[in-house]
């Protein structure tokens, strides 16, 4: 019975090895298949989250579009691109200057985007404009900025390639945004609140134009971290409110991203919220007991406050 129980581990260990690695390749390839030959556009494709995306819907055969706002850093994205990716495979990759927090420009550009194949199978909001301070010091006009470029840019450059996909009855269309759509952080009021904007337009849309089969999804992470970002290291903190704030803050890594972007458009996901357990419970709180979450706010900003009160 022994031997038998020996034997068995190690066969167990190998079988459920083999499954996992049969459900990768399968995986793999279902992805490859859903975008293969499919129009994708990709706003901010020079960020660390657009380059990731790029490279996996470059690898999956789909025909790119990518918008950024500097043109060199655009090249050499197309040249990374191209210089790892199978030629006989991939579709060479169309760059389009676009910055979304010029209003004035998104329409004629989003016609450009329009023009590059004829359609646009998937648009993915990647793009996205952060500021960090108190609200007394944040200019109106950077307000107005942030909110041109993460509300009412990708807004507009949805309102011009929409019709095209409720005429073709088929299209999904995927907003990257934040937490911070679901609740609002100290010391990021604009930001926050173009993030809520975003979130609260395109539920609504998803509604509206679930009758033409067009997709809405959207991807919440935390943050989207650094490449080389890491915990930091040391023992519990003295405060509760530091540690909520540390774990609230803490982000995704920009790969874990663009591979949750490409199972989201597989799966034609309609929500999904990407975050470790502190921050999905801090949500639940906000909505079931706001009085608490606002208390532990509020003590995270008394504590990190460093600028004494004159008078």
């Amino acid at each position: 019975m022994g031997v038998t129980a020996v034997l068995a581990l190690p066969l167990l260990l190998l079988g459920i090895s083999g499954l996992l690695f049969i459900y990768q390749e399968v995986s793999r390839l279902w992805s490859k298949s859903a975008v293969q030959n499919k129009v994708v556009v990709i706003t901010d494709a020079i960020s660390g989250l657009g380059k990731e995306c790029a490279r996996v819907f470059h690898t999956g055969g789909a025909r790119l579009v990518l918008c950024g706002k500097n043109w060199e850093r655009l090249e050499n994205l197309y040249d990374a691109l191209i210089s790892v990716a199978d030629p006989s495979k991939t579709f060479t990759p169309k760059l389009v200057f676009l910055d979304l927090a010029d209003i004035s420009c998104v329409q004629d550009v989003a016609k450009e985007v329009l023009g590059c194949y004829g359609c646009v199978d998937i648009l993915i909001h990647n793009a996205s404009l952060k500021v960090k301070g108190p609200a007394d010091k944040i200019s109106l006009e950077l307000d107005r900025r942030i909110m041109d470029a993460n509300y009412f840019g990708p807004i507009t450059l949805t309102k011009v390639l929409l019709p095209n996909m409720i005429s073709r009855r088929t299209g999904q269309i995927v907003l990257v945004n934040n937490i911070q759509g679901k609740l609002g952080i100290p010391f990021r009021t604009a930001y926050a609140a173009s993030k809520h904007a975003a979130l609260g337009f395109f539920d609504c849309l998803r509604a509206e134009v679930e009758e033409y089969d067009v997709v809405v999804s959207t991807v919440s992470p935390t943050f989207i971290r650094s490449y080389h970002a890491h915990p930091g290291q040391g023992g519990w903190e003295a405060s509760i409110c530091k540690f909520f704030s540390r774990k609230l803050t803490y982000g995704v890594h920009p790969v874990d991203v663009a591979e949750e972007v490409m199972r989201t458009v597989r799966r034609k996901k309609q929500e999904v919220f990407m975050a470790n357990p502190i921050p999905k419970a801090a949500v639940y709180v906000r909505t079931f007991f706001p009085e608490f979450f606002f208390a532990v706010v509020a003590c995270g900003v008394k504590e990190r406050l460093s600028v004494p009160e004159e008078g």
